[in-house]
């Protein structure tokens, strides 16, 4: 079943002579519970795809379906809620509010959620038990990210968004990162979506989208789904 429906997206910014096209036509559907990689080089149009897909930003035409809702025909109140109840964010920099223990950071998005899942648990599940009252400044990079995604995991959300997610960390922390997502994909069935430049990350993925210069140059399916652990990097 198809979660998300793209038909015909553009996105241009700049007016009249100075137009410059970001993405175009694009055309893609996205299914319930697999794992999409998109891949390219920066500036291809990645993040803008990903943040008009999460409701971050909007599309100058082209239509945008989670379900039956087009969410491109959402003024900004009802966009707003519509991301709270339904999309989780990791980026590549962790947003963590300092002032707040690591798990008051991932209430505060639990909050938002009829339906959230335990925080305690989710801490746990992640490798973090023991640390629910630390502060992120006293937390390395990789405990920070974990935090993050049990944030964006909090809302029970239908699909989770990571821009990057392993480029502020070290490689053998960013392996664990990788691994963690691929678990919160099978153990949790979560739509993922991770657009990343690196290349090796694709084959941990179901599905690969390749974009080039603001248009979907290639999609790959993977015969076979890696372990990241089996990926050669």
């Amino acid at each position: 079943m198809d979660i998300i429906r793209i038909k015909n997206l553009t996105k241009n910014y700049g007016e009249k002579d100075t137009v410059t096209q970001v993405l175009k036509n694009i055309n893609l559907d996205i299914k319930q519970g697999e794992l999409l990689v998109i891949v390219g080089e920066s500036g291809g149009g990645k993040s803008t795809l990903l943040n008009i897909m999460g409701g971050l930003d909007r599309a100058t035409s082209g239509n945008l379906f989670w379900g039956d809702t087009d969410i491109t025909k959402l003024n900004e109140k009802e966009l707003t809620e519509f991301r709270c109840k339904n999309i989780g964010f990791v980026f590549q920099f962790y947003n963590l509010i300092p002032n707040l223990t690591a798990i008051e950071n991932i209430e505060v998005a639990s909050e938002l959620s009829s339906n959230p899942l335990d925080s305690k648990e989710l801490m746990h599940k992640v490798g973090l038990a023991g640390k629910e009252n630390v502060f992120p400044t006293k937390m390395s990079g990789g405990e920070q990210q974990r935090v993050a995604i049990c944030r964006a995991l909090s809302k029970d959300p239908q699909v989770i968004f990571c821009d990057e997610p392993t480029g502020a960390l070290d490689f053998e922390t960013g392996i664990k990162i990788l691994e963690l997502l691929s678990e919160m994909n099978t153990d949790y069935n979560k739509t993922i979506v991770l657009i990343t430049h690196n290349q090796p990350i694709a084959e941990m993925a179901d599905r690969v989208v390749k974009i080039r210069s603001g248009s979907i140059v290639d999609i790959t399916v993977n015969k076979e789904k890696k372990k990241v652990k089996d990926i050669q990097w």
